[in-house]
């Protein structure tokens, strides 16, 4: 909300106050507020510090009202949240686990902006990296290209590379490891991070050398199903109808068991977050709101294969800030 983050989040505490008896003031470790000083959306704050051996739930103490109650991030450590109690004993607290992140849900244009300038530099990377040899180097070898090739495109920060080759890809969230890849494997590559503060995440697989029938078929699946859930995107759609498009389509086809995870998630400052495409979510979709459409199918012990973009919602439907191609890639 506020532009700034922390250059770690620890033991030391950092407090954003929003309350209507006073300004909104951030409370940060002195050792961080020339970073928090500097951070876009701090102009307006009072910004106060804490030096190390001091009290800061004290500090923070002087911001709240003595009683009441306080909405708290889900992410919110318990030690700070037990040291606000002992200074504020007749505080109570309650999470904020779907009205602060919806409060970000609907992008304004200067968001829109810096989600697809990520989400094409996203596509950047996959262009180059499928250059490279994939056959004989590890998973490791082609997890550290991305980071680097994600790095060139602008990315300041690289939040996760996933290299699932082979049985690894039926994992869907494998982390690459020392497997060297094979003639034959399908690969699934997973991606993204911060670019302007906002997130990327993109999802293709690819195919080293010929694909076997079942590779090529299940892909072909996947394609269709996040093709269909994307031509559901439109206004007033509820989140959950995403998918079961994409559930319908791939349960049709033979392989619903193995799509085990939901369809999306939403994006913004952080890679996953509300509005989330999965059944039981009925918020309706609102013009600005960006997500994820990523179905896959993981067949245990041997492939997975997922197609991943992220979508925003327009007035006349679906726009992609992903747009490399969704055909099964063959690399060397």
């Amino acid at each position: 909300m506020t532009g700034y983050r922390p250059t770690a989040i620890t033991e030391r505490l950092t407090l954003l106050v929003l309350t209507s008896e006073r300004e909104p003031a951030l409370l940060v470790p002195t050792l961080e507020r020339p970073d928090a000083e500097a951070a876009e959306g701090t102009s307006g704050l009072d910004i106060l510090d804490w030096p190390d051996g001091a009290d800061p739930y004290r500090v923070a103490g002087t911001l709240l009202p003595s009683e009441g109650e306080f909405g708290v991030s889900d992410s919110a450590w318990a030690l700070h949240l037990l040291g606000l109690q002992d200074h504020l004993p007749k505080s109570r607290y309650r999470a904020l686990t779907r009205s602060l992140p919806m409060l970000r849900a609907v992008k304004d244009a200067n968001e829109l902006g810096r989600l697809a300038a990520a989400g094409a530099a996203a596509d950047r990377t996959y262009t180059e990296v499928i250059r490279l040899r994939f056959a004989g180097r590890r998973e490791t070898e082609v997890a550290a290209d991305l980071a680097a090739l994600l790095r060139e495109s602008g990315h300041e920060q690289v939040d996760f590379t996933v290299v699932g080759s082979g049985p690894n890809g039926a994992n869907p969230h494998h982390e690459a490891g020392e497997r060297v890849i094979q003639p034959g494997d399908a690969v699934v590559l997973d991606f993204g991070g911060l670019m302007y503060g906002y997130g990327s995440d993109t999802t293709r697989t690819v195919c080293v050398g010929a694909p076997a029938p079942e590779v090529r078929r299940v892909h072909d699946i996947v394609r269709g199903a996040q093709q269909a859930a994307f031509e559901a995107v439109r206004p007033g759609v509820t989140c959950q109808e995403i998918d079961r498009v994409a559930r319908a389509f791939i349960t049709e086809a033979g392989y619903g068991e193995r799509f085990i995870h939901r369809t999306g998630h939403g994006i913004g400052v952080t890679t996953h977050e509300p509005p989330y495409m999965v059944e039981g979510e009925e918020q309706p979709l609102v013009p600005g709101m960006c997500f994820s459409i990523e179905p896959g199918v993981y067949l245990t012990g041997r492939f997975g294969v997922r197609i991943e973009d992220i979508v925003t919602v327009t007035d006349e439907g679906g726009r992609r800030f992903n747009n490399t191609d969704h055909a099964l890639q063959i690399v060397e």
